[in-house]
């Protein structure tokens, strides 16, 4: 998922179920210049999601053990 944040940002929202952010992001990965930051996005909010997901199932663990 990480590489297809990299080469195809837009796509890494849009799989994500992130519709307009992908149409918001394809629209700045239109020009090169545009690229590298809407590449640079997709890859931090990919690994934010990726923490939240954690976060979640720590806090779960740990509502369950008390």
């Amino acid at each position: 998922m990480t590489l297809i944040a990299i080469f195809f940002p837009f796509a890494s929202f849009f799989l994500r179920g992130r519709i307009l952010t992908s149409i918001i992001c394809l629209i700045l990965q239109i020009t090169l210049i545009g690229w590298i930051p809407a590449a640079i996005w997709a890859v931090i909010s990919l690994q934010n999601s990726r923490a939240d997901k954690r976060n979640e199932k720590l806090i779960k663990a740990m509502k369950s053990r008390s």
